[in-house]
């Protein structure tokens, strides 16, 4: 029957003035689809839903805006038969503007035509209002969230993207935006084999699905004139003519690929050409490059610690004849209140000429940047070494923090008085500020922006405690070594706490509500792209407004440590004038003064001030004492305020110790000094009201008292609890108890000798520096 078929075909043919016939082979084969299925149809004129027609018929549908007018399509007879495009330029639109398209809801069978809608809008457009850019950008979302992105699907979105960023339209609020739907594209893609590409006039991706254990290196390389246009891809290769990005990415990187049995690896590369999609606030900073950028869909682990660093090649568009400073940044999302703009954290400058410049970003984190003044990125080799002495100091003293406040809150008879309690609320805001900061990177790499954003605001409230409570113990200190007389007040330690555990609270609270993007991670990825680096290179939640933090952070701990070391330069002071004045016999050694200052440095924090001066050459030796020092600041708590304390390790033998080592508790034990008992006074016939000078009964120092015959005075001075409020925010001041209250009044005319005021001030100082 073919045979016979393809005869007749070929038999020429004539009739008068026509002649037919046949040049080349005739083919046959089968219809075996002879009929178009039914289908509905997204369209600017409407929703169009054609029925099943068989081969070579016409279908007419009345226009959904107007009935009186119609629709025809052709179902085209062939071997694979198939609709044509429908004829609709009789009806009337129904989608007439961009806003129109909020009424389309997207599915997975009308994806590719809401694309050609937006396509078709967009082709009479030269530039986007807010509220149109706003609506097209929801639509391509919706489209990569509910479609299977095949090739085809790609180039139309990556071609929709194109026209948009290549537009007059203001995208500077939109520019995260259009990188997240860019890089959704490239992950979501499928129906490729190894390799895909997809190239617009604007803009560029392409994506690579590498094998566990094949992989040795991977380069993007991009070609193309100055002006950006139809770039040409080349993946490993270099195109070295005519190179306006490359990328070279070492063989360590698998490392974080999937393991055997999972989906592959699959690495994105992208491609901006348009400069004007990256704007810069900052005044004289210019992007004098095109933008690319390289990330891991599937990595298993963060991409950061590389032995091997990834280089970026990028070429000037302007050269660079003056030998300006060129600057290596990346895009970080979170700047600019979530609108992101650039930023240098993590990348540094290989080498440039004047056309070209080669980047290299990698990052690791110490403890400095948090209170790193200059917030500006160290060297590779320091900040390994930086970061190693950051985390094994916090874990050390992060250990010692949790025995001491273990210590004096198990044992009764050490957390009685006022220093001892505000130490255990210092101890438990370093103990979280250390804790907090060790599980920091670990928890960003989740890759969760909510949890990031939580964990760098508890790590902001921690510290801030940590200098509150900081400035409390100085607090503390003026009233019972300076201000010697002062009034009671109830619940002292209560309203402590409510100031160190408040008012932290507060400004964190502040800094939510003003700025809400102020927490993050300067390399953060919630399927971003980032410029010069791969995804998650860097991975610590912390303050990323610069305003934020030199407001919050800086301006906040300057306060604090201005008022404590006002506060330890009066102490010093005192305890010179004390030893100058002191009988011979009691005066104290300078190893003990020297123990005292260095217990009164880390209690008031004076080491933090250090991060104040990270400026200039010195800057890498002061980061290495800022990170030494305060890492650890609980291990020197410890060692000052239990192990150097005799009532402190009296009590770990008393309660923990067994045998001989055991110590056996007594009534008087608690009360000796921990530099040597003062004589007590010799017992007198008892009359009718002995006036005393007391101090405050501490558990951790002495507790002495000088009495007085009764015929020198008719009343007696009683030094009060500690305060901070009596009936408002007011410093105290002497207060006089009613008699039949049994509170004790307060002496008049009295004028006690500089002897009597050392000796109360000796018994205080004793509480702090011993």
């Amino acid at each position: 029957m073919e045979e016979q078929i393809k005869h007749y075909l070929r038999m020429p043919y004539n009739n008068g003035s026509v002649s037919i016939a046949t040049e080349n082979d005739v083919q046959i084969c089968r219809i075996l689809i002879v009929k178009c299925k039914s289908h509905t149809q997204q369209t600017l004129k409407g929703l169009l839903k054609w029925p099943d027609t068989s081969g070579g018929k016409n279908v007419t549908l009345a226009c959904p805006k107007n009935l009186r007018r119609y629709a025809t399509r052709h179902c085209k007879l062939s071997s694979l038969t198939h609709w044509m495009d429908p004829h609709l330029e009789d009806c009337p639109p129904v989608v007439e503007t961009i806003p129109d398209l909020d009424h389309i809801e997207v599915t997975p069978e009308n994806s590719f035509d809401v694309v050609k809608m937006i396509k078709d809008l967009l082709r009479n457009h030269s530039s986007l209002i807010y509220n149109e850019l706003v609506t097209v950008l929801n639509k391509l979302k919706d489209i990569i969230n509910v479609s299977v992105v095949t090739p085809d699907l790609g180039q139309a979105l990556i071609n929709i993207i194109s026209d948009i960023v290549g537009s007059d339209s203001d995208l500077e609020p939109f520019t995260n935006t259009i990188l997240n739907i860019t890089e959704a594209v490239g992950d979501k893609i499928v129906g490729y084999e190894g390799s895909s590409t997809l190239v617009a006039e604007e803009l560029a991706i392409s994506v690579v699905d590498v094998k566990p254990g094949e992989f040795d290196n991977l380069s993007f390389g991009v070609l193309s004139d100055l002006t950006g246009t139809n770039p040409e891809i080349f993946i490993n290769q270099h195109p070295f003519n005519g190179t306006v990005a490359f990328i070279s990415l070492p063989s360590v990187l698998q490392q974080s690929f999937p393991q055997y049995g999972q989906n592959p690896a699959r690495i994105q590369f992208q491609f901006y050409a348009n400069k004007l999609l990256f704007k810069s606030r900052k005044p004289g900073q210019i992007l004098n490059t095109f933008v690319v950028s390289a990330s891991v869909t599937n990595a298993t682990s963060p991409i950061k610690d590389l032995t091997e660093d990834v280089k970026v090649t990028l070429h000037h568009l302007n050269p660079n004849k003056h030998d300006m400073d060129v600057e290596c940044v990346y895009w970080n999302f979170n700047k600019n209140n979530g609108r992101g703009g650039w930023d240098n954290y993590g990348c540094r400058k290989y080498n440039s000429s004047s056309n070209y410049t080669t980047c290299l970003c990698d990052h690791l984190t110490h403890f400095g940047v948090l209170m790193d003044v200059s917030r500006t990125q160290v060297d590779q080799v320091h900040e390994q070494i930086l970061t190693i002495i950051t985390y094994i100091g916090c874990g050390i003293s992060s250990l010692f923090l949790g025995i001491t406040v273990l210590t004096y809150t198990a044992f009764e008879k050490l957390r009685r008085d006022y220093p001892s309690q505000i130490l255990i609320n210092l101890s438990l805001a370093l103990l979280g500020l250390n804790l907090v900061f060790l599980v920091n990177s670990w928890l960003s790499s989740w890759g969760v922006y909510g949890l990031c954003v939580a964990v760098a605001s508890i790590l902001h409230y921690f510290l801030l405690a940590s200098f509150t409570w900081m400035g409390l113990e100085a607090v503390n200190m003026y009233f019972a070594l300076i201000k010697v007389f002062n009034a009671y007040v109830p619940s002292y330690i209560l309203k402590f706490c409510i100031l160190g555990w408040g008012i932290p609270l507060v400004i964190c609270i502040i800094v939510h509500i003003v700025n809400q993007d102020a927490y993050g991670s300067h390399l953060y990825k919630n399927n971003q792209t980032t410029l010069e680096s791969l995804d998650n290179s860097e991975n610590f939640c912390w303050l990323q407004d610069d305003v934020t933090f030199y407001v919050s952070v800086v301006a906040y701990a300057a306060l604090v440590f201005l008022f404590n070391i006002g506060i330890f330069v009066v102490v010093l002071i005192q305890i010179r004038h004390m030893r100058v004045n002191s009988p011979a016999g009691t005066r104290r050694g300078l190893m003990q003064d020297l123990k005292g200052v260095a217990s009164l440095t880390f209690l008031l924090g004076l080491t933090w001030t250090v991060g104040f001066f990270t400026w200039g050459p010195v800057r890498i030796i002061l980061l290495y004492l800022f990170s030494g020092l305060n890492t650890l600041q609980g291990l020197f708590v410890f060692l000052f305020h239990c192990l150097m304390k005799e009532n402190v390790r009296k009590q770990w033998r008393s309660q923990l110790c067994f045998g001989r080592f055991r110590l056996e508790e007594h009534s008087e034990w608690s009360n000796s000094g921990s530099v040597g008992a003062l004589p007590k006074p010799r017992e007198k016939p008892q009359r009718a009201a002995i006036p005393s000078v007391r101090s405050v009964k501490s558990n951790s120092t002495d507790s002495t008292s000088a009495s007085s015959d009764s015929s020198q005075r008719d009343s007696f001075c009683r030094r009060p609890d500690l305060g901070l409020f009596v009936n408002s925010l007011v410093f105290p001041r002497a207060q006089r108890g009613p008699s039949h209250s049994g509170t004790l009044p307060a002496c008049k005319g009295m004028n006690p000798t500089p002897g009597w005021r050392n000796h109360l001030l000796n018994d205080q100082t004793q509480q702090y520096i011993h």
